[in-house]
């Protein structure tokens, strides 16, 4: 009998445990979407900036002292003057040539009276005194036309003392001070259209071969969006990056020298089936999703990952249009477990 007791006691946790089953555990809460069938195609990322179409080093095209400059974040209209050489130099300048030119228009009047009086002189001078006052005649003429050149280069100097704006913009980098001296050629200022923008993005080689003008593309900054279409496509590869250039004209505007994530829509479409990609759950080098079959329990599917496309990527794998696939609350769900479905 004692025996016995012993036993019964050695036994009784033993027979009084009670197995955890699956469906005492309470269903997950998951967030589901349904798989897409779509037109797909690989799109082309590559990051840019924005940039002015026109953005521009403007110098004086005669040297001498600057007098007045404008000052950085101004805003000035075509044909607005941005700085001054001081012209005293420049008026001097003209006024020698004017006497200079005066001074042979004088001689030129000389040459040719003195020719038409041998001219009326007849058979008195001989044909090659006749000649001689002619040839003098003509280069005099040629004289004054040299003289004539100078001195309209020398008012052309005086009018372009005065720098101008050639575009509207605003000065976004005085290079030189007032007072200084600067030769002819050398920048003043930096002028920027912060208007008139585009967006220069580089992107690989094969990228001539597969993106034309005219393409549809998504520009991103942050949270910001703006639509875009590639203007030109510069087919000549760096021979260091191997890439080429992206000109793709911006509307909206934007900040110059922002830079943008560019995704440019792909040319050529088939149809693919889709899922979101939080919906893809990467382990040790494979992927997989979760989905909810008809009596809400949860099965894990192998897929394979192809080109994305904004919050969507291309699977290949056993999925089918009208699937319901879960996007949150999946990862840590096993095959076989219930699950609670909110739709997204």
């Amino acid at each position: 009998m004692k025996f016995a007791r012993v036993f019964a006691v050695l036994i009784l946790p033993l027979t009084c445990a009670a197995p955890v089953l699956a469906a005492d555990v309470p269903p997950v809460p998951v967030v589901v979407t349904t798989v897409q069938s779509e037109n797909f195609g690989a799109s082309l990322a590559a990051t840019g900036t924005v940039v002015s179409r026109n953005d521009a080093r403007i110098s004086s095209e005669v040297g001498g002292t600057l007098s007045w400059i404008a000052e950085p974040g101004a805003l000035v209209k075509r044909g607005e003057t941005i700085a001054r050489i001081a012209p005293e130099r420049l008026e001097f300048t003209l006024r020698d040539n004017d006497a200079v030119l005066k001074r042979l228009e004088a001689q030129l009047s000389l040459l040719a009276t003195q020719r038409a009086r041998l001219q009326t002189l007849g058979n008195v001078v001989s044909q090659s005194q006749l000649e001689e006052a002619q040839s003098r005649e003509r280069m005099a003429e040629q004289d004054v036309e040299q003289a004539r050149v100078a001195r309209d280069r020398a008012r052309l100097d005086l009018n372009r003392a005065a720098v101008r704006a050639p575009f509207d913009g605003v000065v976004a980098e005085r290079l030189q001070q007032a007072g200084e001296f600067v030769a002819g050629g050398a920048p003043l200022l930096r002028l920027v259209n912060e208007r008139d923008l585009e967006v220069v993005a580089r992107a690989p080689l094969t990228t001539a071969d597969t993106v034309s003008a005219g393409a549809e593309a998504l520009l991103i900054d942050g949270d910001r969006r703006a639509a875009g279409k590639v203007r030109a496509v510069i087919p000549v590869g760096d021979e260091r990056s191997r890439m080429v250039e992206l000109r793709i004209a911006l509307t909206d505007h934007w900040r110059v020298g922002a830079p943008v994530r560019v995704e440019i829509a792909p040319r050529n479409l088939r149809k693919v089936v889709t899922v979101p990609r939080d919906a893809v759950i990467l382990r040790q080098g494979a992927s997989y999703v979760m989905r909810v079959r008809p009596d809400n329990t949860a099965e894990r599917v192998a897929v394979n990952i192809g080109p994305g496309h904004a919050n969507h990527v291309q699977i290949d794998g056993t999925l089918r249009e009208g699937d319901r696939v879960i996007i949150r609350g999946g990862e840590r769900l096993e095959p076989g477990q219930t699950v609670t479905v909110r739709l997204l």
